[in-house]
């Protein structure tokens, strides 16, 4: 532990998962997108630790928690489960919840799963999933696709093909050391805990949450990049549903908001938490 910041093991259901936590406050729980870790967010927590406590995850399949060998272990009612252990082993028993991407998903099922030990909910660049059973088994295939693209050519060529998708575009503009910074990380993930990850929670693997925006009564605060044109649409979607929400459009910003503009982003969490964690 240095000053106030200790990484932590934690045990739940067989998986041992890998959390860091950072300063003092109502609890934040950050979960992170896919083919990150719980480092991803080293960019935002000093703009909360000091007001928070921050609990940064490895979610499953990815960083140093525990690569389970099958995919329906993946599944996001399983990911939402082993968080309510997580907070209950924490004793924690209410806490903010941000989701980046993936994470976002997640972050929104768990809140729909779990409603009380949600106080507020901040979702960067993320869905309620595909409304359509058609288009949840083409993303099926898509992702199956993938898993295979990494089975056959390995983690080190999957971030090749992963960092040059149209989604990551704008993160070409980074400086080379940041750049540099998020490929190493995503190199350090595994190549079950990816394929897994994939075929167990992929877009096209989640149920859609459509249905069930009505029902999210606690504050949302909704993100996007400005150049990031699928997920504006699907924000101002969703805007027009949950019943206590905030969409902001971050300028100059892509998918990955709080890496490349991590400052606005730091400053646009912190003021709604202060709000609405007040309220």
């Amino acid at each position: 532990m240095v000053g106030n910041r200790r990484i932590m093991k934690i045990i739940v259901n067989n998986t041992e998962y890998t959390i860091k936590m950072t300063g003092k406050g109502e609890p934040i729980v950050f979960l992170h997108g896919f083919t990150g870790d719980h480092s991803t967010w080293g960019e935002i927590i000093p703009f909360l630790s000091n007001s928070f406590q921050c609990i940064t995850i490895d979610l499953l399949g990815h960083g140093q928690t525990t690569t389970l060998s099958q995919p329906d272990d993946y599944t996001m009612e399983k990911s939402a489960s082993d968080i309510v252990l997580i907070l209950k082993k924490l004793n924690i028993d209410k806490a903010h919840l941000i989701g980046y991407s993936m994470g976002g998903r997640l972050a929104l099922g768990f809140t729909i799963l779990h409603p009380s030990l949600v106080k507020t909910l901040i979702l960067e660049s993320a869905s309620p999933g595909l409304k359509l059973v058609k288009e949840r088994e083409k993303r099926r295939e898509a992702d199956a696709a993938l898993a295979r693209r990494i089975k056959q050519e390995g983690v080190a060529a999957f971030v090749d093909y992963w960092e040059n998708i149209p989604l990551f575009r704008t993160q070409k503009r980074l400086p080379t050391h940041m750049q540099e910074r998020i490929r190493k990380q995503r190199l350090k993930n595994s190549e079950k805990g990816l394929i897994n990850s994939l075929l167990g929670m992929g877009t096209g693997q989640q149920p859609s949450y459509w249905e069930k925006l009505h029902e999210v009564q606690c504050g949302v605060l909704l993100l996007t990049g400005s150049l990031d044109e699928k997920f504006n649409c699907i924000a101002l979607e969703m805007e027009k549903i949950l019943p206590n929400v905030q969409y902001i459009q971050v300028e100059n910003a892509g998918h990955a908001i709080h890496v490349e503009q991590s400052k606005k982003f730091g400053t646009i969490v912190k003021e709604f938490l202060l709000h609405k964690g007040g309220s």
